[in-house]
């Protein structure tokens, strides 16, 4: 049995799960400010505890990689290696876009679209495009969200907006066939996907694995207005 102790902080909820085999064991939460340097240490300590698992019996750690906060982000890497190194455990990164697309996959008919959505500023939004079987089918991208956008999936099947920028995005976008979802992301999902990764072997470089900031995006162009983006 393959234990794994899953961490996401990319969003303002500090969130951790423990799988084994992929199936859930438990599930600690806490949405509060500052919770992810105060309490993230404290909600893994108790989750092992309350689990009956010492940390030398995990298998490997899961982390939301990015994209998300800066603050949130860095602490939970940060953290997850620290473990890793520690214990001498295996790191697997988890796109956060992709735990996000998870957690609206129960029930979805096989012809729907999920887009993950992570709020930017003003009406820009990183986004990944997901179909009914977690395949990607339009990769993790910065978009100025208009009202024509994403009409060409809109107008042939159901699509499922999920994440902290549907709030914005549904005051602009407004079709039959637009569903928006208020879930949020969590470790639970994130333990899934690092199930999925860890059965394949797909581990990072502890030296070499860092968050997914998405400071590479420079410029985004409108078709209605320029804007810039960084």
């Amino acid at each position: 049995m393959a234990l794994i102790l899953s961490i996401e902080t990319s969003t303002p909820v500090c969130s951790v799960a423990l799988h084994a085999d992929g199936v859930l064991q438990g599930l600690k939460e806490v949405d509060l400010p500052g919770a992810h340097s105060e309490r993230l240490i404290g909600l893994i300590e108790e989750l092992l505890e309350t689990c009956h698992v010492k940390l030398e019996e995990v298998n490997a750690v899961g982390v939301s990689e990015g994209p998300g906060s800066y603050t949130g982000l860095r602490i939970g890497v940060s953290t997850a290696k620290g473990l890793c190194f520690a214990w001498d455990k295996p790191l697997i990164g988890v796109n956060t876009l992709a735990a996000l697309a998870r957690g609206a996959m129960e029930g979805l008919d096989s012809s729907a679209v999920v887009i993950s959505m992570l709020d930017a500023r003003r009406m820009e939004v990183y986004r990944e495009v997901f179909d009914a079987e977690m395949n990607s089918i339009e990769k993790l991208d910065a978009e100025v969200i208009e009202e024509s956008s994403f009409k060409k999936y809109l107008d042939q099947v159901p699509v499922y907006f999920i994440g902290d920028a549907v709030a914005k995005v549904k005051e602009v976008i407004s079709h039959p066939n637009a569903v928006f979802l208020e879930n949020r992301i969590s470790a639970k999902q994130v333990g899934e996907i690092a199930w999925g990764k860890f059965q394949k072997n797909e581990l990072e470089d502890l030296a070499y694995f860092v968050p997914n900031y998405l400071k590479e995006f420079k410029v985004l162009k409108s078709k209605k207005n320029p804007l810039l983006m960084s």
